[in-house]
């Protein structure tokens, strides 16, 4: 055993010399130190309507008609600067100017049914932003309406935040910063381990009272380590950011079940092919390709994470318990490739 914690520490302190995992390493400090900014740019590439929830712009719209003041103070609330105009040619001539990025056109009142005409720019980019703006506003305005011919829907009651902001957290944020640890450890392995076989420093090292199985587990061990404590930063800024993650304990473990497959899984392609170049490529294209075909059942770590952190029903801790089956038959295989080799 103090042999095998000594590995395990010298594995650990190894991690500041190498350049391919403290590059991993650092790339995800990058990431956390620039989260909210990518946070809102790819959200609002993957649903422009959930834009106005964690950003601010300058909108600025021409408006046409008489204005109740239920919409000037909602345009007011969402920050969006108001221009009158008493025709619509000279609002056209002003949007063209670019002095009003949309008009809006309200009716006369008393009339029924009531129109309200919206001009957006060509940019579907910018149309989905400023539109995004004007949302709630408008339906503000429709609810005063509605009220004022007494028709009691009211669609501002509905909270909430829009369907695929939540899909986009828990369904690709979430599985990226949870999974990209067993990645990490899954190279640490490689390169560590083919960088003793090259060096022909794994004699040296076999020398002392540990086997071949012991020492690679000793890496396996460190690397799994440093996943775990990846793991836990993420949830924790997860957490600071107001993320909530339902059941974090079977989040964590699953995290760590599917590092425990991976480094073990990258183990056995190195003590097989025992060069860093083809173990990493080999390596990287399994993952690849499991991860694919994973989604083709419930059984996938990604879909099963994603259930867990929503708190859906019927996801728990035996589905963990069937992936941790997994990373047994991995370890089978595993004992099976060390012995053979060293036989």
């Amino acid at each position: 055993m103090q042999a095998f914690l000594a590995v395990v520490k010298k594995e650990l302190g190894a991690v500041l010399r190498e350049r391919t995992i403290l590059i991993a390493v650092l790339i995800q400090l990058f990431i956390a130190s620039f989260s909210s900014a990518l946070l809102v740019g790819l959200l609002s590439l993957y649903d422009a309507d959930s834009a106005g929830l964690y950003a601010s712009y300058s909108i600025h719209v021409g408006v046409l008609g008489p204005r109740p003041e239920v919409l000037d103070a909602a345009l007011e609330e969402r920050g969006v600067a108001v221009t009158p105009f008493e025709q619509l040619p000279e609002a056209r001539e002003a949007f063209f100017r670019g002095q009003v990025q949309a008009i809006l056109v309200l009716p006369e009142e008393g009339g029924t049914p009531q129109e309200v005409r919206l001009y957006l720019p060509h940019s579907e980019a910018a149309a989905a932003l400023i539109l995004n703006y004007l949302q709630e506003p408008l339906k503000r305005y429709e609810n005063a309406l509605r009220q004022a011919e007494g028709i009691p829907v009211r669609y501002t009651d509905l909270g909430g935040i829009p369907p695929t902001t939540f899909e986009f957290l828990y369904a690709v944020i979430l599985p990226i910063l949870m999974f990209f640890p067993a990645f990490v450890a899954g190279g640490m392995v490689i390169d560590s381990l083919s960088e003793e076989i090259e060096n022909h420093t794994l004699d040296t090292l076999l020398s002392a009272p540990l086997s071949l199985r012991t020492a690679v587990e000793a890496k396996i061990t460190a690397a799994l380590l440093l996943a775990l404590v990846q793991c836990l930063a993420w949830l924790g800024l997860l957490w600071i950011n107001g993320v909530r993650i339902h059941s974090p304990g079977l989040v964590l473990l699953l995290a760590l079940v599917t590092a425990g497959m991976v480094t073990l899984g990258s183990a056995v392609v190195t003590v097989l092919l025992r060069d860093r170049e083809r173990s990493q490529f080999v390596f990287s294209l399994a993952l690849l390709v499991l991860a694919s075909a994973s989604f083709f059942t419930d059984l996938s770590p990604i879909k099963m994470l994603a259930r867990l952190a929503t708190g859906d029903y019927y996801t728990g801790g035996q589905d963990v318990l069937v992936l941790l089956c997994g990373v047994g038959l991995f370890y089978l295989l595993f004992r099976t490739v060390t012995r053979q080799v060293r036989a």
